[in-house]
């Protein structure tokens, strides 16, 4: 498969946002410290891309949305609307992406159409109370859009009639991916929805003992809705992606994780380039650049793609075969930085060249930058001190 084309989005002057200026390629990661506007800006993309889709939900929520700054509040999420500046500005492939769309849209009709983009959030396992995530209407006002459809997506698919065991399930993933993914998180257990009384919750099976969601570690309770979510866009290996829908979004994909659990993550992102979905991450993992990196570092003539695919626990043909194609991807990745007065703007690092003097590149957007500092320090302990 060869890349697709770049999409292009420009945030101006929105909340903490001075200016982001973001292509897209198969795949994106977006890089910065805490408050830089990363989910904001992959909620704006959202948006570009699927407004009709949030229209409908909202309308069906009954939110009435007179004012751009009560669609921003809608949309973003309550007390969210002084974020929009009168000089906000915001455009997708140079079209103008406006909130007040969204209010002149409000007392029209307006029909359900399938969202192109499938985005998972950071706080997905906050969506899942005592094992069971709540549908889009309810979630409160202050919980943004795009978290509140993907609950209603992982409500619909847990009440789809006779679903039982939800991991392992055969015929979505090759058996080297589901294999990553038991012994890196699962060990063992197997993943199913258990009646308890009158009610359905999920249940972490080892033996005959079910483990009920809340006492799952951190790291289970984290990758849970990461992959009932990527089920919805994962559909049996007759049939690569799903008609229409072009986008996968995973917010900080490495939460609660092992290192070997993100590398996990990382192989399922690359089962997902194969497929032809764009990815887009958004992380504060050193890991996730890593494997980017070294995707990127074996696209040249003559690499030997099996000592990759031996790295990453990619044994079967059919695996390395994914493997060769997400390499031939294309890969971006941008740093989202304060400057001195605390605005962000955006830089691109795609070549995570490690030697390189740009600001943030070297260090790859900071993730890097305290182990180098640790490593410079204890080279300055004098010899046979240590």
């Amino acid at each position: 498969m060869t890349p697709t084309a770049p999409h292009r989005l420009t945030i101006e002057n929105f909340g903490q946002i001075e200016k982001l200026d973001l292509e897209f390629g198969d795949l994106t990661v977006l890089v910065g410290a805490q408050g830089t506007g990363k989910s904001l800006a992959l909620q704006w993309l959202k948006l570009a891309i699927d407004e009709p889709e949030i229209v409908h939900a909202l309308r069906e929520a009954g939110f009435d949305l007179r004012t751009p700054e009560d669609a921003v509040d809608a949309y973003f999420g309550e007390g969210m609307r002084g974020a929009l500046r009168a000089d906000t500005r915001v455009t997708f492939d140079d079209r103008r992406i406006n909130p007040k769309s969204l209010t002149r849209k409000n007392g029209a009709t307006v029909e359900r159409t399938k969202p192109s983009m499938f985005l998972i959030p950071a706080h997905r396992a906050l969506l899942l109370s005592e094992g069971w995530p709540a549908p889009f209407m309810k979630l409160g006002a202050d919980t943004p859009v795009v978290a509140r459809l993907f609950s209603q997506a992982l409500y619909d698919q847990l009440s789809r009639p006779k679903l039982a065991t939800l991991f392992p399930q055969h015929g979505v993933l090759v058996k080297d991916i589901r294999n990553r993914i038991d012994e890196s998180v699962f060990h063992g257990g197997k993943v199913s929805l258990q009646s308890q009384g009158l009610r359905r919750r999920l249940e972490l099976k080892h033996g005959d003992t079910g483990i009920p969601f809340m006492t799952w570690t951190a790291g289970q309770r984290e990758f849970a809705p990461l992959l009932l979510g990527l089920y919805s866009v994962l559909p049996e290996r007759k049939t690569r992606k799903v008609d229409g829908l072009d986008w996968v979004v995973i917010e900080e994909p490495e939460m609660g994780l092992h290192p070997r659990a993100i590398a996990t993550v990382m192989v399922l992102v690359i089962d997902l380039l194969w497929r032809g979905y764009r990815v887009v991450l958004s992380t504060h993992s050193p890991l996730v650049l890593d494997v980017v990196w070294a995707l990127r570092q074996f696209n040249r003539p003559g690499a030997p793609v099996k000592e990759l695919a031996k790295a990453l626990a990619l044994h079967s043909p059919a695996a390395t075969g994914k493997l060769k194609a997400a390499i031939a991807k294309d890969m971006r990745v941008h740093y989202l930085v304060h400057d001195a007065d605390h605005r962000v703007t955006s830089r691109d690092i795609s070549s995570l060249d490690p030697g390189s003097e740009a600001e943030g590149e070297g260090n790859w957007g900071g993730l890097t930058e305290f182990s180098t500092s640790l490593s410079d320090a204890v080279a300055r302990i004098p010899e046979g001190k240590v």
